[in-house]
Order: structure tokens, then C-alpha cells, then sequence
């Protein structure tokens, strides 16, 4: 079997020139995947200093000085490097013209552009590490008044969330105006796949939320170089104030990490089971459900910084409210598993990981979203290990499936599928050794984001790391397997997994052009009885 060369190979001009300035949504979104994994790699091993540190009381590595920069960068790199621009801009990039049977997306410079602004707003907070008074330790919030009068280089690093911030707002406007206008002849809106529905969703709190968290940085900048009191209360500031701005986007910002994942899941399940989804109109409706609610519970994050009891009511009810979209997906998900034909092929087994984690996840999510109950356990371990399960548990394994699934596709062979369940299984130990602990000591009363602790929560704290140490195993398992399966795996046909959604019906890697003829849609996209067997 020969292996379609398609997007990835090279052309007459140099190499770099033709990938750096290519203006191919398939090759932007290769370039976003190993940009993000780039990252995800130096945020790894951030995480992985910060465990062995607290292996045991006092100083093990590094002073706390370094140690609130370490844990800063750590928080910078994963939020706005890695899981929010991590299945929409690579995989959304790769993936959705290709399923909407389109050429390219609707502004292929602009997103290009969107790229650049993605290399450039990275190396401006890295940048931060190394000049002005050093890298910044105030934690990934920047919370005031910390933040306005530290003598770190913050100014720098916000700098650089603001240029990422237009990345992500570009990105999604592309993929509105993509899906709205560049359809497929017969592919209404009801024949979309689920996944684009979770990047139109998505799309829409990234252009109408990240303009927040510019104006709120850009306010921070201008309180440091020109000493304006707009947070700080020294200079007649409110550093509440900065606690509803950061929040009203940072908590949307939460489901433009989450709704993606929701949607790779949503495609993989039905695939591995043989069968259409269970409830495709109301998956749907709570992608559109969670888009919209999710960014109006922002102040759950707040219920100790004296709000009325009112206002405690309110977003509380409403975190509650939230809630019940995401169950309905994950009934969804389990009842299409129910009395399916049920390959257990690597995608499948990090979808379901995917569903475990996310469940642990939002569950303990109810435990902070109840005043009462958070009112004991803010600003303790237990929000460290509830942000953990959701983001990396969540869009973590998301993003493996993600990987796992669309390998085949993106280069034409097939990796090892036996390292790959491994590699999910130490994933799957290591994670839970690793954030279950967490919600033991929040309850203990551990406060987060402390340097050192007392000798009590010794055995708790080893226990975590003995977790970061198969996290990392597995990690370096699969992205072991991966890059060897990239050069010396077995080649695949156009469509191993026997999918029905159009990306499936293109050769292995694509070719650059996408589709010879523009496609007519007939049928949704979980129509398994369409599917021909080409290879």
C-alpha cells in the first residue's frame, strides 16, 4: 500500500518558507499541534518540579522564590498555550473544512495571522522569564494587588496574553464564518458532525469573551508603568474590581477548553460503537446550552470576597444550572455505549477515560459551587484537584483522542495500538494518584499554591507525586509511540476506523487541494450503513 504524501510533503520552495508562511488550513493546524505540544512538554516538566518540591517538608529543589515563578509559568504555559487554543486552533484547523467538505476556512491569511499571533504572544511571555526583575510569580490569575506592585516582570508576561488573546478571538470568528458560509451542498445544520457544533459553540465565547481579559491585562499594564489606581486600594484602586473582569472571562474560558473535547468524544463514541449518537438534538443543545450559561456563573469564584447574600444565591443556583448540560452529555455518551458493538480501539479507550475523569471532575465542580461548602474549601488544594481532573483529566485526554483518532488521517500509518492502551492506563494511575490526593488535603485544610506545609500532610503530599511519576511514564509512552509510529508505522487506507464523517472519504494524508470534487451531503454524519470500504 502506498502512503498518500498529500499536505506533508514537501514542495519545490525551501521547506520552512512553504510551512511558515502557508496559508493551508491543514498545514496551519499541523503547526499549532506541534507548537502546543511543544509546550504541553515544558509545562510537563514545570509540573513535574513543582511535585518534587512538595515530596516532603522544606526546601527539596528549589527556594520559594523560584518556586512561585515556577508554578506561575506552569499555570501561563498550560491555560493560554496549551488547553485553549489546543483542539480548536490544531485539531478545529486540521479537521473542520475537511468535515464540512470546504477548500480551506473562510479567512485562510487571517488565519495564518492567528498562528503568528499564537508564536509571537509565546515568546513575549517567555521573554518575561529573562529580562526587567525576572520571571513573574504572582500565579496565572496576575491577582491584585499582588500583581500591580511586585517588582517581577509581569508587565511583560500580560503583554504577551493579550497578543494571545487576539489569536484565540481570531481563530474563533474564522471558524463562525467558516461553518455559517462554506458548507457543503445538503449539509444543513442538522447533518453537521458534533464536533463542529462544539467549535461553533465554542466560537462564540472566544470572540465574545477573550475581549475581557484584553482590557483587563492591558488595565494591569497600564496601573504598573503609569501608576493609575484602577485595582490597587494603596492608589485608590478595587481589587474586586479585577476578580469580575478576570472571571468573566476566565470562567467561559473554561468551556472554550472543555466544549471541544466534549465534541472529539462525541464523534469517537458512535464510531467505536457502531451506531448513530443517542441524542444528537440535545448534545447539541447543550454545546448552545453551556456556551450561554457558562459565561454567566463567573462570581462562584468569589463567594468569599464579601459578596451579598444574594449574589451568593444567584451564581450559585446558576453553577447548579450549568451543570445539567454537561450530565446530559455524559448520559448521552453512555447510552450510546449501551448495547453497542463496542470496538475497544485506543481513541475509544481515552474517550472513556475522558468521560471517567471529567465526571470526577464536575462532580467535585458542585462541592465548589455550593456556598456553604466552598466557603470551607476555597483557596485549598481541593480547587487544585477539581481544576486538574476537569482541564487536564478532561481536555487532556480529549486532546489524546483527539491524537489518537486523527493519526491515520493526518499521516497516512497506523501507531502501536498495545503502547497506546498502556500509556492510557498509566495515564489513568497516574492522574487519580496524582489530583485525588488533592481533594484529601483541601479537605484536611491544605491551603494551595504554599511552598512549604506542615509535616501532617507529609504522606498525602508523596502520594501525589508518586502520581506525577506514571503520569509522566505515560506520557512519554505515548508521545514515544507516536513519533516512531510517524516514520515507521504500518500504512493505513483513506478510512480505518469505517467512519462516516467526510474527512474519512480523503486519502491518507489528504492532499492539499482537500476534495477533487466538491461533495453533496445526503445523510448525517453517523450514518455507519453508508459507509464503503475503499482501501
Amino acid at each position: 500500500m502506498v502512503v498518500s504524501q498529500g499536505f506533508m510533503a514537501p514542495g519545490d520552495k525551501s521547506w520552512v518558507r512553504e510551512w511558515l508562511f502557508t496559508i493551508d488550513h491543514k498545514r496551519i493546524g499541523m503547526l499549532y499541534l506541534w507548537s502546543i505540544l511543544a509546550f504541553f512538554v515544558v509545562g510537563v516538566f514545570l509540573g513535574l518540579l513543582i511535585r518534587l518540591e512538595l515530596f516532603s517538608p522544606g526546601r527539596d529543589l528549589i527556594g520559594p522564590q523560584v518556586y512561585n515563578a515556577v508554578f506561575t509559568l506552569h499555570g501561563v504555559i498550560m491555560i493560554f498555550l496549551v488547553v485553549i487554543p489546543s483542539i480548536p486552533a490544531a485539531f478545529g484547523n486540521l479537521f473542520l473544512p475537511l468535515q464540512l467538505g470546504a477548500e480551506d476556512v473562510a479567512f485562510p491569511r487571517l488565519n495564518m495571522f492567528s498562528f503568528w499571533l499564537y508564536v509571537i504572544g509565546g515568546a513575549i511571555a517567555l521573554t518575561s522569564l529573562f529580562t526587567g526583575g525576572g520571571a513573574p510569580d504572582t500565579g496565572w490569575t496576575f491577582y491584585v494587588p499582588f500583581s500591580a506592585v511586585t517588582t517581577t516582570n509581569v508587565s511583560v508576561a500580560v503583554l504577551g496574553v493579550f497578543v494571545l488573546g487576539f489569536s484565540s478571538i481570531l481563530t474563533g470568528l474564522n471558524f463562525i464564518v467558516t461553518i455559517h458560509r462554506l458548507r457543503a451542498p445538503g449539509l444543513k445544520w442538522r447533518r453537521l458532525t458534533l464536533f463542529a457544533w462544539a467549535l461553533y459553540a465554542t466560537a462564540w465565547i472566544q470572540v465574545l469573551a477573550t475581549p475581557i481579559l484584553s482590557i483587563t491585562v492591558v488595565l494591569i499594564a497600564i496601573e504598573r508603568l503609569l501608576g493609575m489606581g484602577i485595582f490597587d486600594p494603596a492608589r485608590g484602586g478595587d481589587p474586586i474590581l479585577y476578580q469580575h473582569l478576570f472571571w468573566i472571562y476566565s470562567h467561559p474560558a473554561v468551556y472554550i477548553m472543555i466544549l471541544p473535547a466534549m465534541g472529539v468524544i462525541s464523534d469517537i463514541i458512535p464510531v467505536f460503537c457502531r451506531k448513530p449518537i443517542f441524542g444528537y438534538k440535545t448534545i447539541v443543545g447543550s454545546s448552545l446550552a453551556i456556551a450561554f450559561a457558562g459565561s454567566l456563573v463567573w462570581a462562584h469564584h468569589m463567594f468569599v470576597s464579601g459578596m451579598s447574600d444574594t449574589a451568593v444565591m444567584v451564581f450559585s443556583l446558576l453553577t447548579f444550572v450549568v451543570a445539567v448540560p454537561s450530565a446530559i452529555k455524559v448520559f448521552n455518551w453512555v447510552s450510546t455505549l449501551y448495547k453497542g458493538s463496542i470496538r475497544p480501539e485506543p481513541p475509544l479507550i481515552y474517550g472513556l477515560g475522558f468521560i471517567f475523569l471529567f465526571a470526577m471532575g464536575g462532580i467535585t465542580g458542585l462541592v465548589l459551587g455550593s456556598a456553604g461548602t466552598d466557603m470551607h474549601v476555597h483557596d485549598t488544594y481541593f480547587v487544585v484537584g477539581h481544576f486538574h481532573y476537569v482541564i487536564f483529566g478532561g481536555t487532556g485526554f480529549g486532546m489524546f483522542a483527539a491524537i489518537h483518532y486523527w493519526f491515520p488521517k493526518m499521516y497516512g500509518r497506523m501507531y502501536n495500538k498495545k503502547q497506546a492502551n498502556i500509556a492510557a492506563g498509566l495515564l489513568l494511575v497516574g492522574i487519580n494518584g496524582l489530583y485525588f490526593p488533592m481533594y484529601l488535603l483541601g479537605l484536611a485544610g491544605m491551603p494551595r499554591r504554599y511552598y512549604d506545609y506542615l509535616p501532617q500532610f507529609t504522606e498525602l503530599h508523596r502520594l501525589s507525586t508518586y502520581g506525577s511519576w506514571f503520569t509522566f511514564a505515560g506520557l512519554a509512552l505515548m508521545i514515544y509511540n507516536l513519533i516512531r509510529s510517524r516514520y515507521h508505522g504500518a500504512p493505513v487506507g483513506r478510512n480505518p476506523w469505517q467512519a462516516a464523517t467526510l474527512e474519512w472519504t480523503l486519502p491518507s494524508p489528504p492532499p492539499s487541494h482537500n476534495f477533487d470534487v466538491e461533495p453533496v451531503v445526503t445523510h448525517g454524519p453517523y450514518a455507519f450503513s453508508e459507509v464503503r470500504d475503499d482501501d
